[in-house]
């Protein structure tokens, strides 16, 4: 079945990340998935220091550092099954009976793509442990997370609340396309006002994609205004954004070649580090 898969970490934005996941849970009628991963960095309880003892290294030293390693190793694992314990608890209480954890040692883009399958939506905070006072510190897996799941990601700050209008970031590609037919198709977003905005660049019948785009949202009945811009294509999203009190941002991701983006950079990362909104990341 389906799930809302909720990646938790305990940082100072996990109960945003909850507050979204739970938001979508109610929209989409899926049930809950919270994950925590323990990554190498949390488990140094496996390290191997026995080649320092050719180096001079005093032996009882290097026992007692083995010691504080796996003792923080099992405090890991503690911290994580109550981390999780307290999420589900949590959430139950909010008429979520679906809930269920799951606790993983390794990567935390392994853990997704091994559970997509059984994904409908996967919410992460934009940034975790480690960057809590950092408003563009982007967490590390964010880029490679975005670059190999196919499924939605909703990316989420250090607050969150239930969006009343969202705004589609169309740039008629075939990356925004495939978006907006995953808005179409999907009933996350349906009931809220929606925002269709278009940078004009070098994209050949932009206009004509654009306003076809536009009619499709209508038909499927949402609540659509339209704006059709010019200027850098960031700061004129981040300012319409700003202008219009949009609570939610849609995007494609990474509509150009690796490349390209090498030199000119990624739209879809620079939004990840302007914005303080949620931000929808859609393949």
């Amino acid at each position: 079945m389906e799930k809302i898969i909720i990646c938790i970490d305990g940082s100072a934005i996990t109960p945003a990340v909850v507050g979204a996941g739970k938001w979508a849970a109610n929209k989409l009628a899926k049930p809950l998935c919270f994950l925590h991963t323990i990554e190498k960095t949390n488990q140094h309880g496996a390290d191997d220091y026995t080649g320092s003892i050719g180096l001079g290294a005093r032996s009882s030293l290097l026992e007692e550092m083995t010691k504080l390693d796996e003792q923080r190793s099992k405090l890991a694992l503690q911290f994580g099954d109550e981390l999780l314990e307290s999420a589900v608890s949590e959430a139950r209480k909010t008429s979520l009976e679906a809930v269920e954890s799951i606790h993983r040692h390794g990567d935390i883009v392994e853990a997704l793509i091994e559970l997509e399958s059984e994904a409908r939506l996967i919410v992460i905070g934009r940034k975790g442990v480690g960057h809590d006072n950092e408003f563009k510190a982007i967490g590390s897996h964010l880029e490679t997370l975005l670059r190999k799941v196919s499924q939605p990601v909703v990316i989420v700050p250090e607050e969150f609340s239930a969006p009343s209008s969202f705004m589609i970031a169309y740039d008629g590609r075939e990356s925004a396309d495939r978006a907006l037919q995953k808005v179409l198709d999907g009933g996350l977003l349906h009931g809220i006002d929606c925002h269709l905005v278009a940078i004009k660049n070098n994209e050949p019948d932009l206009k004509a994609k654009f306003d076809n785009a536009a009619a499709r949202l209508v038909e499927r009945g949402l609540n659509v205004t339209t704006a059709f811009l010019e200027g850098n294509i960031n700061e004129e999203l981040v300012k319409y954004q700003v202008e219009n009190n949009i609570d939610l941002l849609v995007m494609g991701a990474f509509g150009h070649s690796r490349l390209r983006q090498l030199f000119v950079g990624s739209n879809t990362l620079k939004m990840l580090e302007t914005v303080d909104i949620p931000l929808v990341v859609l393949r």
